[in-house]
Parts: structure tokens; sequence; C-alpha cells
């Protein structure tokens, strides 16, 4: 079993604008032991948002590996990823965005109507949270 909570190995990313091709992340090397603390720091543009939606499963790379505790995310289907981002996931964004329409109970409730969690189980996250 790997040390390892997090290893990507010579990951590339780039997106397509018309014609061009941008390069995000270029033959990228990252292990982040299990217990370890880690922060992401650079300017804006330098790839950091990528690299958080690779390791957090919103994205694939365009090649390389990405292995999260053992699960191997760039080999997952987008069912099974998406799965793997409901049990293993959560984002903290820095803009975040509520529905005006909804309570506080309600927004932070969301999330996890998409969860197999009862009622009961909803209220006492929500509690938590709260």
């Amino acid at each position: 079993m790997s040390d390892s909570l997090v290893s990507v190995k010579e990951v590339n990313k780039t997106y397509k604008r018309g014609g061009e091709t941008l390069v995000v992340l270029d033959s990228l090397n990252l292990e982040v032991p299990k217990g370890d603390f880690l922060a992401l720091m650079g300017p804006s543009g330098s790839g950091k948002t990528t690299l958080l939606n690779l390791i957090g499963g919103l994205d694939t790379p365009t090649s390389g590996s990405v292995e999260v505790d053992g699960e191997k995310l760039d080999s997952l289907n987008s069912r099974a990823l998406s799965k793997w981002r409901a049990s293993h996931v959560g984002f903290v964004f820095q803009f975040y965005n509520l529905l005006p329409v909804l309570t506080a109970f309600r927004n932070v409730e969301l999330p996890l109507l998409l969860t197999k969690l009862s009622s009961s189980q909803r209220k006492e996250h929500v509690e938590t949270a709260l």
C-alpha cells in the first residue's frame, strides 16, 4: 500500500481555444504523503485550480495519471468518477453561490440530496455544519 494520499505522475492538461492549444499543466509530478498539509500558491493562471480540479475528480488530465488514496481517477469513467467524488470530495470555494430563494439550511442540504443519506441524516449533517 502506498504512503501517498495523492500521486500525480507526468500530468499534462491542455485546452483548445479556437485553433490554439493552451498548455496549463506540463509533465507535472506531485506526491503528497498521507498526513501532510499542502498549500498551493502561485500567480493567477499558473494552474492551481486546474490541479485541484484534477485531484478532486472534477476534470481529467489530457495525459498522465492522477491517483488519490489508491484510486486511479484517470481510469474511471464519468459515472464512476461522479460516484467517487460524491463520497470522497468536498470543495470549499473562494466565491460561493448560495441560492437566495433557499434558507441557509436548504443551501447546505442541497448537495446532500445527491447522496443516499436519509432525511434525518441530512438534517444532522446540516445542523453540525451550521
